[in-house]
C-alpha cells in the first residue's frame, strides 16, 4: 500500500512537473503543455509557454508590412504604436497616441482649449478625399461618409471662431484686400467675386408651362433651404429660410420675375447675418433650360448669382453650404428642405467670377499679433486690417 501511494505522488509531481511553473496559475496544463487562458502568454511571440505574461489589447495597425496579397493595417497589439506592460496588460503608448490599443490620436494641446478633437470622420467638407468623390453634378458643400481604414482613429482639432493653427492656439486677425496691389487695368469695371448657386430639378417634376393652370404650385414651389456662411475668422452663420418659387404655375412674366423675387430673400438673409459680417452682397436670380452635357434628361436650373461687394467681404470667401435637408421643430433654421423630391433635385457651389481684389490677413500691410488677435501694421498704413494709407504721395 505504501509503495502505491508513493507510486501514485510520483506520477502526480511528474505530471505537474511537464508544465512549467504551473502555467503560472493562468492556464490549464495538457499533456506537459499549457493551454493558457484568454489574454495570457508569454513574450513577444505570445506562445503559451508558462502563461506568465498578459497581452494587451490588439487594433489596426497605423504602420505595418503588406502581405503578398497587398492587405495593410491588420491587428496588431498597441496598434503598433505602443509598448505593452506585460504585468498589467495595458500599452504604454508613444507620444501622440491614447486609448485602448493605442488606437487613436491625440490632439495636439489639447486643442489649447480652444477647439475640439474630432474624428476625421465628423471634420467639415474638404477634409477628406471622400467629400471630392461624388456625382459631378452634387459638388455641393456636405461631408460623405468616411469609410477607410482610420474612421475612428485619426483625430485633429476643429477650432473655435477666431481660433486657429493645428493646436488652436492662436488669434486670427482680420482679412482685407492690399490697397497697394493695383489691378492691371484701372479702366475696366471693378469685378467681384461670384458664387453661383445651381438648384437643378427635372422637369417631370413640373408639369408644361402651356397646360398649367394659372396659380397652381409645382412641387417645388414653397419648398425652403438655408444658406451658410464661413467668415475668414472661422466663425459660421446661417441665414433664416428662403422660400423657393418658381413661378412656372403662372402665365405671364412671372417665370422670370419669381427668381429674382426669391433673389431678393438671399441677399436680405445674407446681409441680415450677425455682427455685419457680410455687409453687403447682390443677388441676381435666373429659371433657366438646362441639358446636362452627358445627354441627359432635361432639367430646370435656378440659379442664384451671389456677389460679396461689401468692405467686410473684399476679395475671394468661402464657398456657401446650402443647407438644404429638411429641420423641423426645434431646429434652426426650420426649413422644409430639398430632399424630399427623391434624387430630383440636386445642387452645387462653385466660383462663377474671381474678384479683383484679394483677400490677406492684415491686408499683407502688417503683421498678426496671434495673443490678441489685432494687426499691428506697418508704417504707413492703419485700419483694422492696415487698409488705410496714412502717408501722402
Amino acid at each position: 500500500m505504501i509503495y502505491g501511494i508513493l507510486t501514485f505522488f510520483s506520477i502526480l509531481a511528474a505530471v505537474n512537473a511537464g508544465c512549467d511553473n504551473a502555467c503560472s496559475g493562468h492556464g490549464a496544463c495538457n499533456g506537459g503543455f499549457c493551454e493558457c487562458f484568454d489574454n495570457w502568454g508569454m513574450g513577444l511571440s505570445m506562445d503559451n509557454g508558462d502563461c506568465s505574461d498578459r497581452i494587451c489589447p490588439f487594433e489596426f495597425a497605423w504602420v505595418d508590412t503588406p502581405d503578398k496579397e497587398g492587405r495593410r493595417h491588420k491587428y496588431a497589439e498597441c496598434a503598433n504604436r505602443g509598448i505593452c506592460d506585460r504585468s498589467s496588460g495595458e500599452c504604454e503608448c508613444f507620444e501622440g497616441y491614447e486609448g485602448k490599443a493605442c488606437a487613436r490620436t491625440t490632439c495636439p494641446n489639447d486643442c489649447s482649449g480652444h477647439g475640439n478633437c474630432e474624428y476625421i470622420q465628423d471634420l467639415g467638407y474638404m477634409a477628406v478625399t471622400y467629400d471630392y468623390r461624388h456625382h459631378e453634378f452634387t459638388q455641393d458643400l456636405t461631408t460623405f461618409d468616411y469609410k477607410a481604414w482610420d474612421t475612428e482613429k485619426t483625430r485633429a482639432c476643429v477650432c473655435d471662431p477666431e481660433w486657429a493653427d493645428n493646436d488652436c492656439s492662436k488669434r486670427l486677425c482680420p482679412y482685407g484686400t492690399d490697397m497697394q496691389d493695383l489691378r492691371d487695368n484701372q479702366d475696366k469695371a471693378l469685378r467681384f467675386q461670384t458664387q453661383r448657386i445651381a438648384i437643378f430639378f427635372r422637369k417631370e417634376l413640373i408639369p408644361e408651362v402651356a397646360g398649367t393652370p394659372a396659380n397652381v404650385k409645382t412641387p417645388i414651389d414653397g419648398s425652403s433651404f438655408a444658406l451658410t456662411f464661413k467668415s475668414k475668422l472661422n466663425e459660421t452663420f446661417t441665414t433664416v429660410p428662403i422660400v423657393l418659387d418658381t413661378g412656372l404655375g403662372t402665365f405671364g412674366t412671372s417665370r422670370h420675375g419669381r427668381p429674382m423675387a426669391v433673389a431678393d430673400q438671399v441677399r436680405a438673409a445674407l446681409r441680415n447675418l450677425p455682427n455685419g459680417v457680410i455687409d453687403d452682397v447682390n443677388v441676381k436670380g435666373e429659371l433657366l433650360d438646362y441639358v446636362a452635357d452627358n445627354g441627359g434628361d432635361d432639367n430646370w436650373l435656378y440659379v442664384f448669382n451671389v456677389s460679396f461687394v461689401g468692405d467686410n467681404v473684399q476679395g475671394p470667401q468661402q464657398m456657401l453650404t446650402v443647407e438644404d435637408f429638411k429641420c423641423g421643430d426645434g431646429c434652426f433654421p426650420k426649413v422644409s428642405g430639398l430632399q424630399n423630391l427623391h434624387n430630383s433635385f440636386y445642387n452645387n457651389v462653385t466660383e462663377f467670377e474671381k474678384a479683383d481684389l484679394n483677400s490677406f490677413e492684415c491686408g499683407r500691410r502688417g503683421k498678426c499679433d496671434y495673443s490678441s488677435g489685432l494687426c499691428e501694421c506697418f508704417e504707413g498704413f492703419t485700419g483694422q486690417a492696415c487698409g488705410t494709407s496714412t502717408s501722402l504721395i
